[in-house]
């Protein structure tokens, strides 16, 4: 899956009841669509777009519109839920990894996946005003297969 990987799964909780706390801990109505968009974003650790989620969702039991899962995902993004990861302006992938971590991106496979923050060093920024504080830092490191 270009989108995607398989390293590990989030929660323990993959029934619909666990998957319903979940939403419920987070302080989203557990519908029916939001469920099977959770289902389908909480099975594994992965990064998904949009539009694989809307079709992975509809060759299920449960019909969802692009907007519905457009909206779901923002809202899980909102709720702190999933992470977004913005590759570029074109292409945007949801990170049901919510741990502090960067992403390696192959530009020439598609292929992303994650690296701890201990692996990589980042250089010193410039001094931040009294007022300001870093509330995070994503990197996404765009690497090409080797010919």
């Amino acid at each position: 899956m270009k989108d995607g990987d398989d390293s590990g799964n989030p929660t323990d909780e993959n029934t619909d009841a666990g998957l319903a706390r979940l939403l419920h801990d987070h302080q989203v109505n557990p519908t029916r669509q939001r469920l099977a968009i959770a289902r389908c974003m909480f099975k594994h650790r992965q990064h998904l777009s949009a539009d694989s989620v809307l079709v992975q969702v509809n060759l299920g039991d449960t019909y969802v519109s692009k907007a519905t899962v457009y909206n779901t995902l923002k809202l899980f993004v909102e709720q702190g839920m999933l992470r977004e990861v913005v590759i570029d302006s074109q292409r945007t992938l949801f990170d049901s990894n919510i741990s502090d971590h960067h992403h390696i991106l192959n530009v020439d496979t598609g292929e992303i996946r994650d690296i701890d923050p201990i692996q990589l060093a980042v250089p010193k920024l410039r001094e931040l005003a009294p007022e300001e504080s870093i509330t995070s830092v994503d990197l996404v490191l765009r690497v090409s297969s080797k010919t």
